[in-house]
């Protein structure tokens, strides 16, 4: 067994055909099926479901999937650290960014970072904090810069928090609600809501206000250019960012929105943003540097490149 072995059973599972994975993997078709059927051999048992159209993996195959991507994972992160011990000049960065501080802070400091250090592919993976908090565990990336709620009770993550980032409730211009004098959180939810994934106790914090035990997006989406696009064509209300809202907020495209009955220190208002990684890993020295670099701009709350 090999990793290149375990590199084309993953493809396998992840495009769930022959002729794509070998595409993936950039070798001819027949090599690629070889070379599943001899780990096969290797292992003593049929590792994918060939009567199936979907390929999926036997009860056996998802046992080596789960091994193999740590070890697939644990051989890049080998080569990248052993690489960049020498010299921040080559290897890779993975690491995640939930969508509050993709806002500003992270793109500046992936400016500042590949400028300082141009040999480093940065691999940037923008979801919620369920998302990245799983790949987090599957040792996929490095760390994720997120609302850090969800994490802050967990041991197995290490948390450095960064600045608060203001949220605010918006909606298009023209809106039937711009033509109330006063609001209340029950017309908020008269109205379908476009949002990202809230954590469950902000979500029941927020209900409670009208009475409700909890409530559901219309739309979700960890995108907040597209939460914006969706919010103008529609009676939709939104919950994002202020950051990147801003400028729609300035031209009067937007109009944020107040609610009487709404607290101020809400937790909704804003995501607690912080640098998230596993508490007893070890960080290659390019997540080190990227780390300082956000906590630098986060400090200063300027770019060093563009003032």
């Amino acid at each position: 067994m090999d990793l290149k072995q375990l590199r084309y059973l993953l493809a396998l599972n992840e495009h769930r055909s022959f002729v794509r994975g070998a595409d993936a993997m950039n070798i001819t078709q027949p090599a690629f099926s070889r070379s599943i059927q001899n780990l096969e051999q290797e292992l003593g048992c049929q590792l994918v479901d060939r009567r199936q159209k979907e390929l999926p993996p036997t009860p056996e195959g998802q046992v080596v999937l789960q091994h193999a991507r740590l070890l697939v994972q644990g051989a890049r992160n080998l080569v990248n650290e052993v690489t960049q011990l020498k010299r921040l000049d080559a290897g890779e960065l993975h690491f995640g960014c939930g969508p509050a501080p993709l806002q500003s802070l992270v793109p500046d400091a992936v400016a500042a970072f590949s400028t300082a250090h141009p040999g480093i592919l940065v691999r940037l993976q923008v979801d919620n904090w369920e998302r990245l908090g799983r790949s987090l565990i599957r040792e996929e990336l490095e760390f994720a810069v997120a609302d850090s709620r969800h994490f802050s009770n967990d041991p197995t993550f290490n948390i450095q928090p960064l600045k608060r980032r203001d949220g605010v409730f918006f909606c298009r211009a023209g809106h039937p609600l711009l033509s109330k004098e006063s609001l209340s959180t029950n017309d908020l939810f008269a109205y379908p809501l476009a949002t990202p994934l809230l954590p469950p106790a902000t979500r029941k914090q927020l209900a409670s206000l009208s009475g409700l035990v909890d409530f559901s997006s219309t739309v979700q989406c960890e995108d907040q250019a597209a939460l914006v696009r969706i919010v103008r064509q529609t009676d939709m209300l939104g919950i994002a960012g202020e950051e990147g809202i801003r400028e729609h907020l300035q031209q009067g495209l937007l109009q944020a929105l107040t609610f009487r009955n709404m607290p101020s220190n809400l937790e909704t208002r804003g995501a607690h943003c912080a640098i998230i990684s596993r508490n007893g890993y070890r960080l290659a020295p390019a997540a080190q540097e990227m780390i300082t670099t956000l906590l630098r701009i986060d400090q200063t709350g300027t770019s060093p490149l563009i003032g």
